[in-house]
């Protein structure tokens, strides 16, 4: 059995956070069942408040309570230990509880508004095509050693990340590719992890509804940076005005690439075809199954890391040449006339920009772009009509439609997008709340040759609607019409 003072701190934080040694078995809170000897970590969320189950988690049998408040009352034979931060503090638990599993693996955290996904997944394609046992933390899902785990968020809370990178250290994996949220950052999620290396992939407006302001966010994805040791890489985007300034503090080796600057790692494409694009990565070229600039960018974040990894040049370029599409990353279905459907997760302001610049520099003109897009309820209203006037401007027709509305009124999302909309873009749209008869009648507009672009949920396999989550994937219902119509 480990000591409180083994588990909680070590030396040098226990000291900070002042903790007093007992004797405990386990980390978790389980609200059916908890065991004797257990501590419990109170933390204030954003619905409710963990030191308000204070009592009921003692008569469940908690000896040890973790918080941030004086306790109401002393109780014999529980010990209440107060910390600054009780999310911080359960992410050093958690590391040290499961002896630090990030120091015996190659972590590499990414992170950014665009490109987190897509880069993480890539990374570990590729290390897997060139013979690694790797791992898998994203947006998606979490995968290692043929399992595959469905995500819940972006990045996990601190003890399921140690639990799964315990698991891969004992399963011999030895890379271990990570998105990095701002939530997860600014909820404390990655303290007491060791990363190998920090990847910065671009920023533009998301999340203002949890961190209020762009400079907010901006500095909560620079606080990453600032906690890599000197042992790790710090590469970052020079092709986006905040790469520079995100490790400006940063005491790891600082890398960078781009396309349109000058940089350590740089690439061009030499040609773009919706079947793939030829790429010139320093002196050599590759063919890519991926299309558009965005993911010209994130093919070199990988190629990037891969070399920081110190991987030879020709055999990472061979295992790009075999990397495919993301789920739900421009994933395309074939559609009827020579159509071209393409869904994509792209639910910010640039990444809608992205797809749909991509969509238009490969097209001949000679037919239509349709997109159907929505945007999510209980999430950054400011960007809704952003998102409409660059769906409006950049598409030959747009339905507007549902997202996740979750507790909000689809029809006023579609209202506040609207107000986006130019005036000579107006007659372009159409509005149908429901999402899969906007799917339908964008379907029915499909003529020769068109490109349907279904954007916002890509991989996800749910709607949520007042609260309750509903079967939905984008690209099954897209299929089951299509078959149907044609």
């Amino acid at each position: 059995m480990k000591q409180l003072k083994d588990i909680l701190f070590g030396v040098s934080i226990e000291q900070t956070y002042g903790a007093i040694a007992k004797h405990i078995s386990t980390v978790a809170f389980d609200s059916r069942k908890v065991e004797l000897n257990t501590l419990f970590v109170a933390i204030k969320g954003d619905q409710s408040d963990g030191h308000d189950y204070i009592d009921a988690a003692i008569k469940k049998g908690a000896h040890v309570v973790l918080g941030t408040q004086e306790p109401h009352q002393i109780i014999p034979g529980v010990t209440f230990i107060r910390v600054p931060d009780t999310r911080v503090a359960l992410a050093i638990i958690a590391a040290n509880y499961y002896d630090h599993p990030s120091r015996k693996l190659d972590l590499i955290g990414i992170t950014g508004t665009n490109g987190k996904t897509t880069t993480a997944s890539l990374s570990f394609e590729l290390f897997t095509q060139m013979g690694y046992a790797a791992g898998l933390l994203s947006t998606v899902e979490i995968k290692y050693a043929k399992q595959v785990i469905p995500a819940t968020h972006t990045t996990p809370d601190p003890l399921a990340i140690n639990k799964h990178l315990d698991t891969m250290v004992n399963l011999g994996i030895g890379y271990c590719f990570m998105e990095v949220s701002s939530h997860g950052i600014a909820q404390g999620r990655i303290h007491g992890l060791q990363f190998k290396g920090g990847v910065f992939t671009n920023l533009t407006q998301d999340h203002i509804d949890y961190h209020e302001t762009f400079a907010a966010y901006r500095d909560t994805k620079k606080e990453f940076f600032d906690l890599l040791p000197k042992s790790a890489f710090a590469l970052v985007n020079l092709d986006d005005k905040n790469g520079a300034f995100m490790v400006q503090n940063s005491k790891a080796n600082i890398k960078s690439f781009a396309i349109q600057n000058y940089a350590d790692f740089r690439t061009q494409i030499l040609e773009h075809q919706f079947t793939g694009m030829l790429l010139k990565i320093e002196d050599k070229e590759v063919w890519t199954q991926l299309i558009g600039l965005f993911n010209a960018s994130n093919i070199l974040a990988v190629y990037a890391i891969a070399s920081l990894l110190n991987q030879e040049q020709l055999e990472v370029l061979y295992a790009i040449s075999k990397l495919k599409n993301v789920s739900g990353r421009f994933e395309t279905i074939q559609g009827p006339k020579g159509s071209l459907v393409i869904v994509d997760y792209a639910h910010t302001p640039d990444a809608l920009k992205n797809v749909l610049k991509t969509i238009n520099s490969v097209r001949t003109r000679n037919e239509k772009v349709i997109t159907v897009v929505g945007c999510g309820g209980d999430r950054d209203k400011e960007k809704r009509p952003m998102m409409a006037a660059v769906a409006a401007q950049l598409s030959d027709r747009v339905v507007f439609t549902s997202d996740n509305p979750r507790s909000e009124d689809p029809e006023k999302i579609i209202l506040e997008m609207e107000v986006g909309v130019a005036p000579e873009d107006y007659k372009k749209t159409l509005k149908i709340s429901d999402r899969k008869e906007a799917i339908k009648t964008a379907c029915m507009l499909l003529e020769d040759k068109d490109v349907l672009l279904i954007a916002g949920k890509g991989h996800e396999t749910f709607q949520e609607i007042k609260g309750v989550k509903t079967q939905f994937d984008d690209r099954q219902v897209v299929q089951e019409i299509l078959l149907k119509l044609f």
